[in-house]
């Protein structure tokens, strides 16, 4: 059989220096083809005995041991300096069907195994038919004195923390064949290699895990095992094969439901690639689906770029998602661990790894999925691990990227209402994966990509030299800072879709069915703002105004069951059933930060044309910030100052000369609030406060808090309870109220308060003001509710 001549490199420029090559060989073919190019590629002149030919065997295939060459330290420790030239055969997949790149297939690993790790025959058939699949790749070459400097530098001198001098340049040239190989098969994979070896190896890791296990008190040897188990259960593990593997899973998974093309800006996310050549970059996207890291990843791939090395629970740990999962790029933690001092230490080395490397990282800032379709408060988790990688220099710099992932419609809303109106969650699984599965066949649109500017860590909390100094405070406050900009950057670059202005819309008519003109009558002045604002969106909105664009956008609601539609009389009308306000909600709530200023600006100017008040300015501004203080663990406020200003945006958006119209007197306060267009306290902030109500008043009532038998869990039933009966009596208006998500923040102010913790009259008279406190804002939004109905009804413009 005749061996085609495969693509070569160029003869290493050894200069006085002579040649030692370490093939990294894993069959006799593979070892000729190095040893024929070697042949044919020396220069003229030189002989045989001028350069040297040594063998590693690899770590990359069939879970070989690295075999080192017994000559190989005498080599080394030769006076002539040899230059050190590691080579290796690297086997390509197939090219695609357009001629335009390689990706292994289904059909290649079902019938051969991976292409790309092809056995012993399969490795001359390559050969035969199909040559340019098979190349020679070289390492950067290094003289045997500048590697035996760098091995020194890490530690190489002491003999009881290293592994040799001939195993470290084994190791260095392994990864200059990873590097060479990847210029070959391109970004896409970037993927580490040698993980245990260079995080177990290091000798600052082995001298603080020999100190953590002196305070445990368990031996070094106990606590490298430790150390090593821990490491295994969370490390990803890359490989090419899966990786693209995957990739075409996710893209035949997610068309099913969502169409052929991801929405997203190429541009955006190729400027997001050159930044990570310089810096390592943090994805932080939001988290609405358990979609949301397979579309990501896919963006990723079909641009040629490297998956993101990303945080998941270990309870995505199961058959077989997760040896999929893990070889594509996610690496696992636990749940709780703050009490194992072993595993803390080697995730966080895990992590000053991957930034010390130039990894990228994902995780979502929420720590979990959103149940209400808003973003939850920042998880400081992970954020911890790499702003404390950054401070200890692992980095000179960390760019964090905000990312917005936004569905016109989700699959998993009628589970998310499930759970907020007290059911259980579904734990993950097989058949839980299978249901996913099947649930995707229905249309729910398209999923839309938006990737925040990236903001880098030493221009936020200073460089790591100057930051040493700070005190725990000051960075505890850094890194909230920190989490709160990561948020607010990605409710701005979040868009807004028809399906939610829909959904906003019809919430804010309660019960009441609307035929399609009248849905758009109740869209108008919203899509108005959006357009005048220059509000993000994912398409051009102006469809919105047109009846059919209305009807397009009721019937795919109606489709999946959000929406109603009742067509048997001469007109067809829509509406949100009482039970499936919960999942409108979520929807409306994607899109909610954008209108929570305009409510709260319409119930401060309420409040101050109220007859008691004096100065209704100063009583605007005070009125204000108490609803700021009460929705703070709803919503993203900026600071005070920050607020203010936004507050004085909407107004004079609305009303521009409101400051001295106000000042003239309280009474027109009702004036400047029917002008405005659209009204928003009832459509977004009625829900969150009949929620607060629901807790206050179960509050006002309880004897309990501040006694030793408070239990969350038994409160929050009553909140469900109590809620149910109060939407029963009609006493409050949107089921969407009725919701365990909703009352558990509304509980988390109330802690935040001392309500739980004070006791007798003082705490009996604390919570009772903060219940009235709730209704008296409720009321005021009944009364932007009824200027709505008025305005509905032609009675004001």
């Amino acid at each position: 059989m005749s061996l085609e001549r495969p693509a070569e490199p160029a003869w290493p420029s050894a200069g006085k220096h002579r040649v030692c090559f370490l093939l990294d060989a894993s069959s006799p073919l593979e070892t000729r083809l190095m040893r024929d190019w070697i042949e044919r590629g020396r220069p003229e002149g030189e002989s045989a005995a001028d350069c040297e030919v040594l063998h590693i065997l690899p770590t990359r295939r069939r879970k070989r041991r690295r075999v080192l060459d017994p000559r190989l330290e005498a080599v080394l420790a030769a006076d002539d300096d040899p230059l050190m030239t590691p080579l290796r055969v690297v086997w390509l997949a197939k090219r695609s069907g357009s001629g335009s790149g390689r990706s292994v297939r289904f059909r290649d690993v079902l019938t051969f195994g991976d292409p790309r790790d092809p056995g012993r025959l399969r490795q001359r058939l390559i050969l035969a038919r199909d040559p340019d699949r098979c190349r020679v790749v070289m390492g950067a070459p290094a003289p045997a004195s500048d590697l035996r400097t760098r091995w020194r530098e890490a530690g190489g001198t002491d003999a009881s923390a290293t592994t040799g001098l001939a195993e470290f340049v084994a190791r260095q040239a392994a990864l200059a064949l990873e590097r060479a190989e990847r210029q070959l098969r391109g970004a896409r994979y970037k993927v580490p290699r040698l993980i245990h070896e260079e995080i177990l190896g290091r000798p600052s890791f082995r001298g603080a895990l020999a100190r953590l296990a002196r305070e445990e008190g368990i031996g070094e040897a106990q606590a490298s095992r430790r150390a090593a188990r821990y490491l295994r259960e969370i490390a990803a593990a890359h490989s090419p094969t899966v990786i693209d593997l995957v990739a075409r899973l996710i893209r035949l998974f997610y068309t099913q439901g969502y169409g052929e093309t991801l929405q997203y800006s190429r541009e955006k996310l190729a400027g997001i690639y050159e930044l990570a050549q310089r810096h390592p970059v943090v994805f932080l996207p939001s988290h609405k689906s358990n979609l949301d890291h397979l579309v990501l990843q896919y963006a990723l791939h079909e641009n040629g770029l490297p998956p993101n090395h990303t945080a998941g629970g270990i309870n995505m740990n199961f058959f077989p998602v997760g040896q999929l999962i893990r070889r594509s790029g996610v690496f696992f933690i636990r749940r709780s661990f703050k009490d194992n001092a072993i595993y803390k230490y080697v995730l966080r080395s895990y992590v000053d790894y991957l930034i010390e490397k130039r990894f990228s990282l994902e995780w979502y800032i929420e720590g979990g999925r959103s149940r209400s379709g808003k973003l939850l408060p920042p998880r400081f988790g992970m954020l911890t691990y790499v702003v404390d990688a950054f401070r200890r220099g692992k980095s000179d710099d960390v760019f964090l990227i905000p990312v917005s992932i936004a569905y016109d419609q989700i699959q998993d809303v009628g589970s998310y209402a499930a759970e907020q109106k007290g059911g259980a969650k579904q734990r993950e699984s097989l058949g839980w994966f299978i249901g996913v599965i099947r649930r995707m066949r229905r249309p729910y649109g398209q999923i839309h990509l938006r990737f925040g500017d990236p903001f880098s860590l030493s221009e936020q909390i200073g460089s790591a030299r100057a930051d040493a100094g700070a005190s725990l405070d000051e960075r505890s406050l850094d890194l909230q800072k920190l989490a709160f900009e990561v948020s607010d950057r990605i409710n701005k670059v979040t868009p807004i879709t028809p399906t939610s202005l829909v959904a906003l819309a019809l919430l804010g008519t309660g019960d009441r069915a609307l035929t399609v003109a009248e849905t758009r009558i109740a869209l108008l002045n919203l899509v108005t703002y959006v357009v005048k604002r220059k509000l993000p969106t994912t398409v051009e909105i102006d469809h919105l105004f047109a009846d059919e664009g209305v009807k397009r956008t009721l019937d795919a609601l109606t489709a999946n069951g959000v929406v109603s539609c009742y067509d048997e009389g001469p007109e067809a009308v829509y509406v949100i059933d009482a039970d499936r306000q919960l999942a409108a909600a979520y929807y409306r709530n994607s899109i909610i930060h954008f209108f929570v200023n305009a409510g709260i600006v319409e119930l401060a100017l309420l409040r101050a044309g109220e007859p008691d008040v004096d100065q209704p300015v100063e009583e605007f501004w005070d009125e204000a910030m108490r609803l700021r203080d009460l929705l703070k663990f709803e919503f993203f406020f900026a600071e005070k100052d920050a607020f203010r200003e936004e507050l004085r945006g909407e107004l004079a958006f609305q009303s521009p000369d409101w400051e001295s119209r106000l000042a003239e007197g309280g009474e027109v306060a009702q004036q400047i609030v029917q002008g405005f267009k659209p009204f928003s306290a009832h459509r977004v902030l009625r829900s969150f406060l009949e929620a607060y109500q629901v807790v206050a008043e179960n509050l006002a009532r309880d004897a309990r808090p501040g006694a030793g038998d408070f239990d969350e869990g038994d409160f929050l039933d009553a909140c469900l309870s109590l809620g149910k009966q109060y939407q029963l009596q009609r006493r409050i208006r949107s089921a969407s109220s009725v919701s365990k998500t909703l009352y558990q923040t509304a509980l988390r102010l109330a802690s935040n308060r001392g309500l739980l913790e004070s006791r007798g009259e003082t705490g009996a008279r604390e919570r009772q003001a903060f219940a009235e406190e709730v209704g008296s804002a409720l009321r005021r939004v009944d009364a932007v509710d009824a200027l709505a109905a008025s305005r509905r009804a032609g009675l004001i413009p």
